[in-house]
């Protein structure tokens, strides 16, 4: 006889760049996601949900860096051939929202929204295909003011969640500059864009690897730690000096770029031009107005950083919280204006102690294009947004977030399992009573495993009524909590023993639910 095959069992495998999320992580995502919502409703901002799948036409393809399939989007044709992806942000689904219910919405219209996202990505060490972004957007309103708005509630946003002024700072950019910057170099056109998106690249790691380490970028490439190489812009020398010169005349802690007599400008002498002084957000837009006065868009966009700044003055004079910085790029290719990066500016050790720095854990900009897409009219647009997943581990790290349990149910256990309605009746009480409860489903043979079982729980107390307690009509409370207390004490007999007496207690059962109460109300 041959032997039986043994069937074949399914491996229990999650996909690499996805995580489970258990209690304790979900109940500090939650008192997270209140506080941000607090924040953006004292601003005046009202809710709405978008669906996670939308029509790939509809998201665009805006998504940046990606030599993947789909534009780095899940999509999937539907039944009717319609070609549906996963949403890759919340802003390009609120813009066919908008776009869809235009006419019904006042203008301009302030919303946010909370939800997770989906980059069909390269997954790696802190980057996931899935994870969960805050959103915040006006739409409907040009104004410099919407854009300081943003700045200013985030900055809001991250106090409130517990970072204080001097560990985060919100960075603002303006793609104009960008462009006028590109224009100005001779890198406008078509046929400059892949070089235009490698010079962005290389200086949005300025704050990463310093002028060193943009220069390299700019030119023929660059070697990391770990040998692998990065091809360069291969831009001439004259075009590298022009954009290190951008990045420093703005930078907050380097100060104005001067030629001294006839100093060549070449990368060993570059950083000896600089002279070391701190800038406002002033200074750094009147810095930046000397380099390339005659490109229209590059003034224009510095024109829009310095009525933000002027705006966000009344909220942060010294301009250190909100501050115009020219190296923030921000990735996504519909931004059209003003582009702002919330920043954490702290440094952890990790379990080997060396410093980790959070750096970027949210961010937005103007987006005047995105809505006109579905439009025959431009529809101008600013939003921010907030990476959940990421401050979330940042603020953990911190101490602001912990990911303690919270308090589990009340757990009813069960002594005579002919009683269960009696038993179930009890929890049923407690529920009625606004009090987290439940009935002891398992085997209830080994009362000792019921009580590990409410250990488990996190539960504050369990009740008990045996075939005695029934009889005299009373129930047990008993108070885990306190009974832990109690077991690592080595206190005085008396003491211990009025403890042990309020630990464990016998009340009617019709004082089952106050005496519930007087429990939890020990442990708030």
């Amino acid at each position: 006889m041959s032997a039986k095959q043994k069937p074949n069992r399914i491996k229990p495998r999650l996909p690499r760049g996805f995580a489970d999320r258990g209690a304790a992580e979900i109940a500090a995502t939650r008192r997270m996601t209140e506080t941000i919502r607090a924040v953006y409703e004292r601003y005046g901002f009202e809710p709405v949900e978008t669906p996670a799948i939308e029509f790939t036409e509809a998201l665009g393809k805006f998504l940046p860096d990606q030599d993947r399939p789909n534009e780095g989007v899940f999509s999937f044709q539907d039944d009717d051939e319609q070609w549906l992806s996963l949403r890759y942000d919340l802003t390009a689904p609120l813009a066919r929202y908008v776009a869809e219910n235009f006419d019904a919405l006042p203008k301009p219209y302030r919303s946010y929204r909370a939800g997770y996202v989906f980059r069909n990505e390269k997954p790696g060490p802190g980057r996931f295909r899935q994870f969960m972004q805050f959103d915040a957007d006006t739409v409907g309103s040009a104004s410099p003011a919407a854009d300081a708005e943003m700045c200013m509630m985030a900055a809001d946003a991250l106090e409130a969640l517990g970072i204080p002024r001097g560990s985060y700072v919100i960075k603002v950019n303006n793609r104009k500059v960008l462009d006028g910057v590109m224009e100005s170099i001779g890198l406008a056109g078509n046929e400059n864009a892949g070089k235009r998106l490698a010079v962005l690249r290389a200086i949005d790691k300025y704050d990463r690897l310093g002028v060193d380490g943009v220069q390299a970028l700019l030119g023929e490439g660059r070697k990391d730690e770990s040998g692998d190489y990065t091809q360069g812009a291969k831009l001439t020398e004259d075009q590298t000096l022009a954009i290190v010169e951008f990045i420093f005349s703005g930078a907050n802690s380097q100060g104005q770029f001067s030629k001294q007599g006839s100093l060549p400008l070449t990368r060993s002498t570059l950083p000896s031009a600089f002279s070391v002084r701190k800038f406002d957000n002033a200074g750094r837009v009147k810095n930046l107005r000397t380099l390339f006065p005659k490109n229209a868009t590059y003034n224009e966009g510095l024109d829009e950083l310095q009525a933000i700044a002027a705006i966000a003055a009344n909220f942060d004079p010294e301009g250190t919280v909100i501050s115009v910085d020219p190296s923030v790029i921000r990735g996504l290719e519909y931004y059209t204006g003003p582009v702002y990066e919330a920043e954490l500016t702290f440094e952890i050790k990790d379990d080997k102690g060396r410093p980790v720095r959070f750096g970027s854990v949210g961010g937005g900009g103007r987006y005047d294009g995105l809505i006109g897409r579905f439009r025959a009219e431009p529809v101008p647009a600013t939003g921010f947004s907030i990476g959940v997943s990421r401050l979330q581990s940042a603020l953990t790290a911190l101490g602001k977030l912990g990911a303690e349990k919270e308090t589990g149910p009340v757990v009813v256990t069960v002594f005579d399992r002919e009683r269960i309605a009696d038993y179930q009746r009890m929890v049923t009480a407690l529920r009625n009573a606004g009090i987290r409860a439940e009935l002891y489903l398992g085997n209830p043979k080994n009362f000792g495993n019921q009580l590990k079982y409410a250990d488990r729980r996190n539960s504050p107390c369990v009740v008990i009524q045996g075939g005695d307690e029934k009889a005299r009509g009373e129930v047990q409370i008993k108070d885990l909590i306190l009974g832990a207390e109690i077991a690592g004490l080595s206190t005085e007999r008396d003491d211990y023993l009025r403890k042990q007496a309020e630990a464990q207690f016998a009340v009617p059962e019709a004082d089952l639910v106050r005496a519930v109460r007087e429990v939890l109300s020990r442990h708030r």
